[in-house]
């Protein structure tokens, strides 16, 4: 066993008792490669990070700069630093109106426990509802309006006054009341495997908010930055939401979330009490100037444009008899069979033949797909081609 290897498995924290265990020393484009050079194609973005591919130079040279001009100098919100504000003047240019405030964060998880805080403060109320099969993240605070009671259990007590309702399911919403603070919604479920709402159902969501008073938070912390076509995928549904999160490709690699709102809104936080929300790192420039490299680069080579006809591409070559049913919205899949036993063969046959798939946590009969936007059609061929070999290997080896 080798050093790497051997610390990995004995001194890093362990999520799982049965890691991927892939040694990785080298990620460009859209490829990963490990230390004795076998190359994998990236056909999940980092679970959805790496949306403009790794290492992009534009991004690399950001970096760059601002690590000679300075990194860390002050706990977010007090000393004035030209590259966040560079990237909220970005942001508030490619968001909706009522979105002009932002706050940088951390992580995801870290923009939903703020959002969740946010509307409490500024509704005065307490209760939050969540959907069934919902994913925001492991702190406290999101597992709490978390839909996988699995995942939960353990670490019980937790946030108390969550409500969860079906997704999709335009009964359910008459349980949002005059009592509600906020409603937290994926635009589209990811980790339930890529569940996606109708357009009717989302434009009565967001009338039940309005006629109740409470906040309407959208989730885009996979879904933002282009993954499906749009650069927020709300904008499929002609809705807005009161409080926007999103992380994950935020950074082009590297940590950085952010929730936003209406400034009247979000001044909220910053009295009785003052400080309501802080964050030490928040706002970190270097992270900052990768985020606004992010966002330069999906513009400036229209990444936006192409993503429905590489998605349809992927689409019409993974067609297979044993597939139940493939849902897609851009670049975001779910691809489902019959059985989890089949989809855990098939994932892994994929990763040893090179292309990284995945599964989701909370729907153990699909795997995903969300493969960097810059990906090309050759590269897509050849990841397909290996998905379906692997696909033909273990459904002629079973029943179905």
């Amino acid at each position: 066993m080798s050093t790497d290897i051997a610390i990995f498995y004995n001194h890093l924290a362990q999520t799982s008792p049965h890691p991927l265990g892939i040694s990785i020393s080298k990620a460009e484009g859209v490829y990963l490669f490990s230390p004795s050079g076998k190359k994998y194609i990236d056909f999940i973005s980092g679970i959805g990070v790496s949306n403009i591919g790794h290492r992009h130079p534009k991004v690399i040279t950001a970096i760059k700069e601002q690590l000679d001009k300075h990194m860390h100098v002050m706990v977010y919100g007090e000393y004035i630093q030209s590259t966040p504000n560079q990237l909220a003047e970005k942001l508030n240019k490619i968001t909706p109106k009522n979105i002009n405030s932002f706050y940088f964060v951390n992580s995801g998880t870290e923009a939903n426990e703020a959002a969740l805080k946010l509307a409490k403060r500024y509704t005065q109320r307490t209760e939050i509802i969540s959907f069934n099969n919902s994913y925001h993240g492991n702190t406290h605070g999101s597992l709490s309006v978390s839909g996988n009671e699995i995942k939960k259990n353990s670490f019980r007590p937790l946030l108390p006054n969550i409500k969860f309702i079906e997704f999709n399911k335009e009964k359910d919403l008459t349980l949002i009341t005059s009592k509600t603070a906020g409603v937290i919604i994926e635009t589209i479920q990811g980790d339930a495997g890529v569940q996606i709402p109708s357009n009717k159902y989302m434009k009565a969501l967001r009338k039940r908010c309005d006629d109740t008073g409470a906040l309407l938070i959208m989730d885009e912390i996979q879904t933002g930055f282009g993954r499906t076509g749009s650069f927020w995928a709300f904008e499929h549904f002609n809705i807005v939401p009161d409080i926007l999160t999103m992380a994950k490709a935020m950074g082009g690699g590297l940590p950085i979330g952010c929730f936003a709102a209406n400034k009247t809104v979000m001044n909220t936080l910053s009295y009785m009490p003052e400080l309501g929300h802080i964050t030490t790192f928040g706002g970190n420039p270097v992270c900052c100037a990768a985020s606004l490299a992010t966002i330069e680069v999906i513009q400036e080579e229209n990444l936006l444009e192409t993503v429905e006809e590489k998605g349809k591409l992927i689409e019409k070559l993974l067609h297979h008899h044993s597939i139940i049913e493939i849902r897609r919205k851009g670049l975001l899949f779910a691809i489902e069979f019959e059985s989890a036993e089949l989809v855990n063969k098939i994932v892994k046959t994929c990763i040893d033949n090179g292309v990284i798939c995945y599964w989701f946590l909370s729907n153990p009969h699909a795997f995903r797909i969300a493969p960097p936007l810059t990906i090309n059609e050759n590269e897509i061929k050849t990841a397909c081609a290996i998905i379906l070999s692997a696909i033909n290997l273990h459904v002629n080896e079973s029943p179905l």
